[in-house]
């Protein structure tokens, strides 16, 4: 399995006509693979949507896309909102639960960590064995390494019902959890983190 991972930039003041747009499209979409999340930000950089789908691979990807194209209906009629595009395709991690419907949360955190060449094996391997320990504390939406596009990522996401659990259950984690977070300092190069809440349509919210 492969996943796209699309991050669009948005003009101020647009996220709410961008996703009352891509509805519109969604059920023309959704003949053909489903969708794993769309989520807009709240804090992190402003003014962006995410949205991901999961494919058998990366031919499957473009079949889809193909197919979909030909309704007429997608992709959606956007692009008078879009500043910027971003598409990642990502590998599930060996841990990373199964993408699918599911009530998590209002508030999601996308983390994304690069890391030194050559290093992901043992980034992922050290995060595996403390994993167990930190999903009793809060649930792990996905865990995926980066493919296509900027290469060496790790990107785990967590879901939270608000700002205030999010902040007392990470604490938590870090007295409670042993090994967590795991030591991988050693080979990073960069953190970021985005809030972001789930659009009315995602099946993740």
């Amino acid at each position: 399995m492969i996943i796209e991972m699309r991050t669009y930039l948005l003009k101020p003041g647009t996220t709410a006509a961008f996703e009352e747009r891509f509805v519109e499209g969604l059920s023309a979409r959704l003949q053909f693979s489903k969708l794993g999340g769309l989520w807009r930000s709240e804090v992190g950089g402003l003014n962006q949507v995410v949205h991901v789908w999961p494919y058998d691979s990366f031919e499957d990807r473009e079949r889809i896309g193909q197919a979909a194209r030909k309704t007429g209906k997608w992709p959606p009629n956007t692009h008078e909102f879009i500043i910027l595009q971003e598409s990642k395709i990502l590998q599930p991690a060996p841990f990373c639960p199964p993408l699918e419907e599911r009530k998590l949360g209002n508030l999601y955190e996308f983390r994304t960590y690069t890391y030194k060449p050559g290093t992901m094996p043992t980034v992922l391997e050290r995060f595996g064995k403390v994993m167990p320990g930190r999903v009793k504390v809060s649930p792990l939406v996905a865990a995926w390494s980066s493919a296509i596009g900027p290469l060496n990522q790790f990107i785990h996401v967590w879901a939270y019902k608000d700002a205030g659990e999010r902040e007392r259950l990470r604490a938590e984690a870090s007295k409670t959890v042993e090994g967590w977070p795991p030591v991988t300092r050693e080979f990073m190069v960069k953190q970021e983190n985005m809030l972001v809440v789930p659009a009315a349509c995602s099946p993740l919210h």
